[in-house]
């Protein structure tokens, strides 16, 4: 490993180096043996760019990433991230947030600007604000430092599955709310409300079964497509962000509502 690296690595505390080597082989047989899998063929050759500063966690996550099935473009810092998304238009981003140039929360904003492609942040933070911020920025899912393979190929899969599943041509309403599935886009008033991925994939979900309760562990399932691995402050997150652009009061809602002790339902 080179000496900057080793800084980095050493600055960042324990990493996903260790973990990623020594399990290596058998990340490689596993993966090998999951493409039989139809979910595993449904998304084979997704086009995947990974943005890692760190030359050692680059190279070692995209062997693992192409030993999963993926095509992967790397980038080591913000600027070039931006050139080489407008140039291989990947069907998905691993997108760091501590960054050279232009920091991770800056390429997802400018992204978010001109796609609708899932974001998947890593992070060695873990508080619940970075979460917010991670979200509002229009990442769709996380990773925490020190990863694993398995771990970060799971919510890749699920971002990816998740992007291909909307029906284009239904149309939802909830109060004052129209839902264009087609468009990706929620209208109130004749105002598009600018939601990002992750807050339409909630509404929509929510939208769809009126008075239903849904659990945390439901909507992780649903919306991030996965459940064991799952945070449940994602949804929690989540709902607030949402509520903070569709609900007249968020502190008071009537779209969204909170079923103490389960978790939430919509209604108007």
């Amino acid at each position: 490993m080179r000496s900057g690296a080793l800084e980095r690595q050493a600055a960042r505390g324990p990493g996903v180096l260790d973990p990623i080597r020594s399990r290596t082989p058998a990340l490689l047989l596993a993966f090998n043996q999951s493409r039989s899998h139809r979910d595993h063929n449904m998304l084979m050759d997704a086009m995947i760019l990974l943005v890692e500063d760190d030359s050692s966690i680059r190279e070692l996550t995209e062997m693992g990433l192409r030993a999963a099935g993926f095509q992967v473009a790397t980038a080591a810092d913000g600027r070039s991230a931006l050139d080489r998304f407008r140039k291989d238009r990947p069907e998905a981003v691993i997108l760091d947030i501590m960054l050279p140039e232009l920091d991770g929360l800056e390429v997802c904003r400018a992204i978010r600007a001109e796609s609708s492609v899932p974001v998947v942040m890593l992070t060695a933070r873990t508080d619940t604000v970075d979460i917010v911020v991670g979200l509002e920025a229009g990442a769709d899912d996380y990773v925490t430092k020190p990863f694993e393979m398995p771990e970060l190929v799971a919510r890749l899969r699920a971002a990816l599955r998740r992007a291909r599943q909307l029906e284009p041509t239904e149309r939802l309403t909830l109060g004052s709310l129209h839902i264009d599935i087609a468009a990706h886009a929620v209208f109130q008033d004749d105002e598009d409300l600018g939601l990002t991925p992750t807050e339409f994939r909630l509404l929509v979900e929510l939208a769809r079964r009126p008075t239903q309760v849904f659990t945390r562990e439901m909507l992780l399932e649903r919306v991030w497509g996965y459940g064991y691995l799952g945070d449940s402050r994602l949804v929690d997150v989540a709902v607030q962000r949402l509520r903070a652009k569709i609900e007249q009061d968020p502190t008071h809602p009537s779209l969204i509502h909170t079923v103490r002790g389960v978790g939430y339902r919509a209604g108007s």
